[in-house]
């Protein structure tokens, strides 16, 4: 829907105002090693239509929707009382809604991470992830957990989807000792996209002792070199071993050469011979933190910065990782 041609903006109404809060996926690995860990059961929930029928705070007007204007009134326009999909506001006008029942319910908004909420009493502790219209629900008590979903199903349009198993494009598989989750479909995807569903796998991301320059014959084509790119940098989501040299390629999106692009297509190449990669979660005696880190100095030929990397465990399972230049 569009704001009428002339109209006034109100004062104090920030039209930029619009992002929901979407949960880290560090949150995610985090939650699924507590669940892991504590043999918990881990819920997925969808909210049916959830963009629509949520009460706006401030005034949002549109044009009268074609074959509905009021012939009496041509130069008129709406005020919404609630949100419509399409609507800038929809999105974070829900995650309000949502997040005011659950603070009503006794949960607690994570000052780290605005999509988790956490309740906590003498019986039970309770986790909730949220990322749009999707919810993970997770806690230690089965019978709370039944009546919050419960709550659930009397305020909102709710379809509890049973346990989790895909999520984000994450594909969600239990074993006997934990879970494992993948991104194999999101790979094929990616390769279908760069039409190399049938290349030959390679051994290695990138050739040993790769240094990447500014020379070269510029790509032809930036947008596919920017869209592929951006696509493996969610892949890393899962495989840690795409970090580095998904970040090495990342360096040149402004003005990629067909020396870059060259390098895209050895990633995806051994992306077709490492599908099933993934990330596992699985029990184990303690939920330590602990910490790695590595930094190869002045290692960019051009720039002359560094190279950094780190990785952070809770227990024995993979939480978050980073790899990129030192900018300084």
């Amino acid at each position: 829907m569009v704001v009428a041609k002339g109209f006034t903006q109100t004062p104090g109404l920030d039209y930029d105002h619009t992002f929901s809060p979407v949960v880290k996926v560090v949150t995610v690995r985090v939650i699924l090693t507590l669940a892991v860990m504590n043999y918990w059961p881990l819920h997925q929930l969808d909210v049916n239509n959830a963009f629509l029928n949520r009460h706006l705070t401030h005034p949002v007007y549109m044009e009268q929707p074609p074959w509905f204007v009021d012939p009496r009134y041509l130069n008129h326009v709406c005020r919404l009382r609630k949100a419509l999909y399409g609507l800038k506001q929809a999105p974070l006008a829900w995650f309000q809604r949502f997040n005011s029942f659950l603070l009503s319910l006794g949960f607690l908004g994570s000052k780290a991470d605005p999509s988790l909420f956490v309740y906590h009493n003498t019986a039970a502790t309770l986790y909730i992830l949220v990322y749009v219209d999707d919810i993970i629900l997770t806690g230690n008590n089965n019978s709370s957990l039944q009546k919050l979903l419960a709550r659930f199903k009397t305020e909102f349009a709710i379809k509890d989807l049973g346990h989790l198993n895909y999520f984000l494009g994450l594909e969600v598989h239990y074993t006997t000792n934990g879970v494992f989750i993948s991104q194999t479909k999101y790979a094929q995807d990616i390769l279908s996209r760069a039409r190399m569903l049938d290349a030959k796998p390679t051994a290695t991301p990138l050739q040993p002792h790769i240094q990447l320059t500014t020379t070269g014959d510029p790509f032809s084509d930036l947008t596919q070199y920017r869209s592929l790119v951006g696509a493996l940098q969610y892949l890393t989501i899962t495989r840690l071993d795409l970090s580095y040299a998904v970040n090495l390629v990342s360096q040149f999106l402004q003005a990629p050469t067909n020396g870059h692009f060259q390098v895209v297509k050895r990633i995806l190449r051994y992306v077709k011979g490492t599908m099933s990669y993934g990330l596992s979660f699985t029990r184990g005696a303690s939920l330590n933190v602990l910490g790695y880190s590595d930094a190869d100095w002045a290692r960019c030929i051009e720039t002359r910065r560094s190279t950094y990397g780190y990785s952070i465990f809770l227990g024995s399972n993979l939480v978050s990782w980073r790899t990129r230049n030192n900018q300084s």
